[in-house]
């Protein structure tokens, strides 16, 4: 690892970042990674092995965000490199049926016994975008309910605004977005069941569905409170609605079962994405057997992709999967305990500099708010120093370690970090938190 002295030679990068500029919008093709939120130039990545990021000046960087989270078992992970190489040398693509497809199928299924059925996609956006207009057609019913600060992907209907109250319904939350669409779709407070309640009963037999990430990662990690879950599905099923559990972060990550196993939940339909490929482009939404024979060929909702069931996204997650299937125990144990020393020592180092902080955790992801008290939904983290949390996030990768470039992005980390990682990590928190303060 680079010395927390050295000064980094960005020379390269910054040519790099200039490049993109004149190609891509912002110079970059998903805005999170321009690090508009932080500041600072983002480095440009090379390559990646284990726990690291290396940049184009050969920087070495301890990685917290694993791809947005797929990389569970690490960069570059050998089965998984392998098994991707064996495929590719057969085709990267046929847009014909194989036998990898119903292998990796066969691997998560036994993993989610909600998903009797599924279909693969490209991405979450794409499965959460199927899932929703399965649940359309198979209710009859038009609105869908999300809650604030859970992101759904980039679809219309759910590019949508913090609600303010349940008789409002959402605003488009991007231009493009036009508000007939925008307004089939109420914006809730994540973690209070009174405004659901509200909703079915001012909108009786009109909501389709309720979509939720089980536990929020894109306002940063805020979990659910004691009997919101259940409630959500005792209450969807009493008004006849879907309840669809978006685990494109969760899944496979904060249990082998994701959020389904660890709270013990009954979805009608569930949305997995990357990393059941390793990290590779794909995402499935899969769930009981006669809801998913609704869709074509079998049925009348029509759903396809050129690209759906890549052989090298099976190939990759199927490495992937059996590897945690075959070590579980050992593979969730490292998870959790390393990520309770970061996330843990890292707070406790933003303590001893009097910098005001919540930490929220649940299993390998989590966030430091830059807040002082509980963060139960977006509103509470909403309220976190953005500004404060951005001195720390250059402070901490001027140092090697690179956070999620938002205070409202959560943490990750995979199986290859360790207790070098660590102590490397919680070393450069003592010096960033007063660079926050």
């Amino acid at each position: 690892m680079r010395s927390p002295s050295a000064t980094p030679v960005r020379t390269r990068s910054q040519a790099l970042q200039e490049r993109a500029e004149r190609l891509f919008p912002g110079g970059v093709n998903s805005p999170v990674r321009a690090f508009r939120a932080v500041g600072g130039a983002p480095p440009f990545v090379e390559r990646a092995e284990g726990a690291f990021l290396f940049d184009a000046e050969g920087n070495r960087y301890i990685d917290y965000f694993g791809s947005w989270g797929p990389m569970i078992l690490g960069h570059a992970f050998p089965p998984v490199v392998e098994a991707i190489e064996r495929a590719a040398r057969n085709s990267p693509s046929f847009g014909a049926s194989t036998a990898a497809e119903a292998d990796l199928a066969e691997r998560i299924s036994a993993c989610y016994p909600a998903i009797e059925k599924m279909r693969f996609v490209s991405s979450g956006t794409e499965a959460t975008m199927s899932a929703i207009r399965l649940a359309r057609a198979a209710t009859g019913r038009k609105i869908i309910v999300k809650f604030e600060g859970c992101y759904h992907g980039h679809a219309d209907g759910l590019l949508v605004k913090a609600g303010s109250g349940v008789a409002t319904f959402g605003i488009p939350g991007s231009a493009g977005v036009p508000e007939e669409i925008a307004r089939l779709t109420l914006a809730l407070p994540y973690n209070d069941l009174d405004p659901v309640e509200a909703a079915f009963a001012a909108y009786p037999d009109s909501i389709a569905a309720v979509i939720l990430e089980p536990i929020v990662g894109n306002a940063g990690c805020i979990l659910p409170a004691e009997g919101f879950l259940s409630g959500l599905r005792a209450l969807t099923r009493r008004r006849g609605a879907l309840l669809i559990v978006d685990e494109v972060m969760t899944g496979f990550r904060v249990a082998l079962g994701g959020a389904c196993e660890l709270y013990a939940l009954d979805p009608d339909l569930v949305t997995l994405g990357k990393i059941i490929g390793g990290g590779l482009p794909v995402g499935l939404f899969g769930g009981r057997r006669a809801l998913m024979d609704r869709l074509a060929p079998l049925g009348p909702v029509y759903q396809a992709g050129t690209l759906s069931g890549n052989p090298l996204a099976m190939a990759a997650g199927f490495a992937t999967i059996g590897y945690l299937q075959e070590h579980a125990e050992e593979v969730y144990a490292r998870l959790e305990s390393t990520s309770k020393a970061v996330a843990e020592g890292v707070a406790r180092e933003a303590a001893r500099a009097g910098v005001a902080l919540t930490l929220n955790r649940a299993g390998s992801m989590w966030t430091w708010f830059f807040t002082a008290g509980p963060v139960t939904n977006y509103a509470d983290a909403a309220r976190s120093d953005t500004a404060a949390f951005g001195r720390f996030h250059c402070a901490m990768l001027e140092q090697g370690v690179w956070l999620p470039p938002s205070q409202f992005e959560a943490a990750f980390l995979s199986a290859a970090h360790g207790d070098a990682e660590v102590q490397a990590t919680l070393a450069a928190a003592r010096s960033a938190s007063s660079a926050a303060s």
